[in-house]
């Protein structure tokens, strides 16, 4: 297999759409069951199982399906704007945080929120590409979820 094609596979809209998407979904389910365990302390104290199941379930659904969103509409805008400007810059992220804070703003119906979520998500974004793409320091050593060299003969 070509391992341009291979690392194309993993750059292409749809991809990075997807994975964002899923993972938006998982954490916000996660940190979902996290809120709705504090808020649900009353009903689980007078021994009412399934309301409290059910307010729990929501929740989680709530938080996951909202951060989903907003991952899948940053990754997408991002990935877009990329390929229309043929440019791999930190202004694509910026223009994805613009987007991906609508999703909030719409979300709670707000402007106020929209416009205060569009512009942390984008300076977010832009530190984060400016700082190279990581919020770690290097320590020598690089992991790719690609080969970056053949180490069979073809």
């Amino acid at each position: 297999m070509d391992s341009k094609r291979s690392r194309d596979e993993y750059d292409s809209i749809f991809f990075r759409t997807g994975t964002a998407l899923t993972s938006g979904l998982v954490a916000g389910s996660v940190w979902g069951s996290v809120v709705a365990a504090w808020r649900d302390v009353p009903a689980i104290e007078r021994n009412v199982a399934l309301p409290a199941l059910k307010k729990t379930l929501r929740i989680m659904g709530n938080y996951g399906l909202t951060y989903g969103a907003v991952a899948g509409v940053f990754a997408f805008t991002d990935a877009s704007v990329e390929q229309l400007r043929g440019k791999k810059d930190l202004w694509n992220g910026v223009i994805g945080g613009l987007a991906a804070g609508t999703v909030l703003g719409i979300r709670s119906r707000s402007l106020r929120v929209g416009l205060a979520a569009s512009g942390s998500l984008a300076a977010v974004s832009a530190i984060v590409d400016a700082g190279g793409h990581t919020t770690r320091t290097p320590i020598g050593r690089e992991f790719l979820p690609y080969p970056t060299s053949s180490s069979t003969a073809d």
